[in-house]
């Protein structure tokens, strides 16, 4: 008789899998799928007080402006893009603030624990041999064939997505953190040092947007690719840890040759 205090047998046909997410990569990835739509549409509403860009201390309507976005302007008041869905920028800053200091918060508390469990030195850290331009080609080609796993190590990260996740933790991220603080009078009145680093508060406000279309630069890829590498069992290791590995493909039988006559 079967015990039934004992877990059954895995399957001879089920596919491996390997722990690949910790617990604090899983926390920090769900709450940044929510601060960040949520920064997203708070920042397009707080953008249409006034959609141009300017680089330096100063910027303002007869001003020469790098970028213009009133062109867009039945795109950037969209309800569904925007929040809160009607033109209001005290709510917009409101919950635009609100979740900055989750995303700042968020990003301290991962960063601590990433350096703790050694997620970055095992997982991101990049190798001089990775970077060399025949490696990189490598990983492209391999990419454009939808083959996104070594088969020597195929829980290990590639070259481009650690190049991407440390663009986005270390650059990008932090750049709109500082750039959001040095718009702040409170912050400025505290720290003028901070205006200057980023070269004026329009400069820094541009930089904020350059680093804020990175981040949904990043998402739109990083969700491309897991419907490319197949979402269920990408999204069900970022839940429970867990990433199943993938089955290679079986070679072909080889014709045997007819025996003679």
């Amino acid at each position: 008789m079967d015990d039934p205090t004992m877990p059954p047998e895995p399957s001879p046909d089920a596919a491996p899998t390997v722990y690949r997410h910790r617990l604090a990569t899983r926390l920090w990835h769900w709450l940044n799928a929510v601060t960040i739509v949520v920064m997203i549409g708070s920042g397009i509403g707080i953008l249409n007080a006034h959609p141009r860009l300017y680089w330096g201390r100063y910027g303002a309507n007869f001003d020469h402006a790098w970028l213009d976005l009133r062109p867009w302007s039945g795109f950037l008041h969209s309800g569904w893009v925007t929040i809160p869905a009607g033109y209001n920028l005290a709510i917009s800053r409101r919950w635009h603030l609100l979740f900055a200091l989750v995303l700042a918060f968020g990003l301290l508390a991962f960063m601590i624990a990433s350096l703790t469990n050694r997620h970055f030195q095992r997982d991101l850290r990049v190798r001089a041999k990775e970077v060399g331009p025949r490696h990189l080609w490598a990983d492209a080609l391999a990419h454009l064939r939808l083959d996104f796993h070594n088969p020597d190590d195929p829980a290990a990260y590639n070259i481009l997505q650690k190049l991407a996740y440390v663009a986005a933790i270390f650059v990008l991220i932090p750049l709109m953190i500082f750039t959001g603080l040095a718009m702040s009078p409170g912050i400025d009145a505290a720290w003028p040092w901070l205006l200057d680093v980023f070269g004026g508060r329009q400069s820094a406000r541009s930089i904020h947007f350059i680093a804020a279309s990175g981040i949904v630069l990043f998402v739109i890829v990083h969700l491309t690719l897991v419907i490319l590498a197949g979402p269920v069992n990408e999204v069900w290791s970022m839940i429970t840890g867990r990433w199943r590995l993938p089955v290679p493909a079986e070679p072909e039988p080889k014709p045997q040759a007819e025996p003679a006559e």
